[in-house]
């Protein structure tokens, strides 16, 4: 609308919305020496005219008009000016004043906890996966942002941690509280080290907190285990059956086979390289390929062979498929909370110490690697060994699913 149409004042939000620029630019008084300034590109902007202590008339910007965060609304821009021209009526520099509250605000801002919070994850982010990352970030924003994100910080009480972790827990997520807590007390530590905190408030709540034993790495007995490898190998969803396939045999970590690439596979020589960057330890791992397993992965290329992953997923086939898959197919098989993709891992350990193969080749295996100069090794340490260890675990496998084995001990 044109400025000529506006009747009341202060103006609506539906005028200051449409009002239209014009060749040059004005201000239209909304009331109380503030104005709105309207410029020929249609831009607009919250000004206050107010009186210096000198008593010379001055002008001071507050911020463009709109909704977001460095824009204000009419209502916003009417109790900022008022508690800038309360100031200009005590005798205070209204320009000064602003500055300080400004700077309040920042200071406000990054106190909070979603603040420290972000900083301590972009400070640990480097070090982890992709996946861990993205979990971890999940977990704060889904929790722990809405309900503690816009606090000071040093204002959160114990007490008041207890209360939202025993919330969780009431929720049937207790190892999710278990790992919410603890990321919550590293974000305390960065702060108490960095002296902005003088203690951490959730210090010593673990104590008295729920606990169970974790089910992310649930896994059969033994005598269960033959029956779950006939209905993995009776799976429907080809690739997925695949993938579950080789998480019974190679022991690898169930994000390392979903995100694996075509790249990364020698088929020809039986070997999986699997690069730094998506591993735990942040190490270059190698994975010798049983002949099983480069049987299922031809088979594999045959279906996604196009794709840069060997899982691609279904909407979007530059990422993997969800984190979940393998979990969800278990589940379908009637295995839920009994076995998981990470349980294999176990269940190949505990077989192959069963059998009297070598300490050290299983733990290269799991690309279990000890810190300091005891896990700098060769990165090919055992690898022929292994290489004959994992087709004897895909050799019993099979047997086991046939039915017909006979339990022995390798000297």
């Amino acid at each position: 609308m044109k400025r000529s149409e506006i009747k009341r004042r202060p103006m609506a939000d539906t005028v200051l919305a449409t009002l239209e620029p014009e060749d040059k630019e004005y201000r239209e008084l909304d009331g109380n020496g503030l104005y709105l300034r309207v410029r020929p590109d249609g831009s607009k902007s919250w000004q206050l005219r107010y009186k210096k202590p000198d008593g010379k008339w001055s002008w001071l910007g507050l911020g463009g008009y709109g909704k977001g965060d460095h824009q204000l609304t009419g209502a916003q821009a009417r109790q900022k000016a008022a508690e800038l021209q309360a100031d200009a009526a005590e005798g205070k520099n209204p320009l000064a004043t602003k500055r300080a509250r400004k700077a309040a605000e920042i200071e406000a801002a990054n106190n909070t906890f979603e603040h420290l919070a972000r900083e301590w994850y972009a400070t640990k982010c480097k070090t982890w996966t992709e996946g861990t990352a993205l979990r971890t970030i999940g977990a704060l924003e889904l929790h722990v942002f809405p309900v503690f994100g816009k606090r000071p910080y040093v204002s959160i009480l114990p007490m008041e941690w207890m209360e939202f972790l025993r919330a969780m827990e009431q929720k049937g997520i207790i190892e999710q509280a278990r790992r919410v807590r603890r990321y919550c007390v590293e974000v305390y530590d960065l702060a108490r080290v960095t002296g902005r905190a003088q203690y951490n408030p959730l210090e010593g709540l673990h104590k008295f907190l729920l606990t169970k034993p974790s089910e992310n790495y649930a896994y059969v007995t033994m005598d269960e285990l033959p029956a779950l490898l006939r209905a993995i190998r009776a799976y429907g969803t080809t690739d997925v059956r695949i993938g579950l396939q080789l998480l019974t045999m190679l022991a690898c970590r169930p994000s390392e086979i979903r995100e694996a690439r075509w790249s990364e596979l020698d088929l020809d020589v039986g070997l999986w390289t699997i690069p730094a960057e998506r591993m735990k330890r942040r190490r270059e791992h190698l994975v010798p390929l049983p002949s099983q397993a480069v049987e299922l992965l031809r088979n594999l290329h045959n279906l996604t062979g196009t794709y840069p992953l060997l899982f691609p997923g279904r909407s979007d086939t530059t990422k993997p498929r969800s984190n979940t898959v393998f979990l969800m197919a278990l589940r379908r098989l009637g295995y839920e909370g009994r076995q998981t993709g990470h349980g294999f891992r176990h269940i190949a350990s505990t077989i192959l110490n069963e059998h009297g193969f070598d300490e050290n080749h299983i733990e290269a295996q799991l690309s279990h690697v000890k810190e300091g100069v005891a896990g700098i090794y060769n990165k090919a340490q055992y690898l022929e060994q292994r290489r004959t260890m994992m087709q004897w675990y895909a050799d019993h496998l099979d047997t086991l699913a046939a039915g017909n084995v006979v339990e022995f001990k390798r000297a």
